[in-house]
């Protein structure tokens, strides 16, 4: 008898369990190790959505981290910063293009500041951002809002953290590089949610 109740509050606490949507975490999977992201819907909604619509269409499958800003490869009298970057761009660049944009929040909207292991959108103008995003290495001031890293001062749309595997993303970051472009591409096989 014990054992049947024991059975029925195990399988009663496992069906009652929800999935975290407060803060939904994904997984990308690379070639030099798994990186778990957890993101921030209730203070940038907007580009949690559109990521997570990326991620559930399946965009980031087959893809790469292909730049890398370091101390080395950037111009002696420029902004330092330090990230990795990835996305669709080197792999199916003509799919990327067709996507809309996500109107732009800032840094000074969420208070997710470029810290380490932050993961933010890499964009041209305010609402140009779409598949690409950049992981930052340390503290990124010149980021965020009123930054001196992008002339329009708006910074770039931060929406979500590493919590697991900052070892790869360090691992990544050490890469061999070519003018800001890594030597080869790391793979990334596919961004899911957990």
């Amino acid at each position: 008898m014990k054992q049947a109740a024991l059975i029925f509050l195990t399988l009663f606490f496992f069906s009652c369990r929800e999935k975290n949507t407060t803060t939904p975490h994904v997984e990308i999977r690379t070639d030099k190790g798994d990186i778990e992201i957890e993101l921030y819907p209730l203070q940038a909604p907007k580009t949690v959505a559109a990521f997570l619509s990326y991620v559930d269409s399946g965009f980031y499958t087959n893809t790469s981290f292909y730049r890398v800003l370091n101390d080395e490869n950037q111009p002696s009298n420029a902004a330092k910063t330090e990230l990795i970057q990835g996305g669709m761009w080197r792999t199916r660049n003509k799919e990327a293009t067709r996507i809309k944009g996500i109107p732009h929040e800032t840094t000074e909207q969420t208070k997710i500041l470029h810290t380490d292991g932050v993961v933010s959108l890499a964009r041209r103008e305010p609402g140009t951002a779409t598949t690409e995003f950049f992981i930052c290495l340390g503290k990124q001031p010149g980021l965020d809002y009123g930054g001196e890293n992008i002339e329009d001062k708006q910074g770039y749309a931060t929406f979500g953290k590493v919590v697991k595997g900052m070892d790869v993303v360090r691992k990544i970051y050490r890469q061999n590089e070519s003018d800001q472009y890594f030597d080869p591409p790391i793979s990334i096989y596919s961004i899911k949610r957990l």
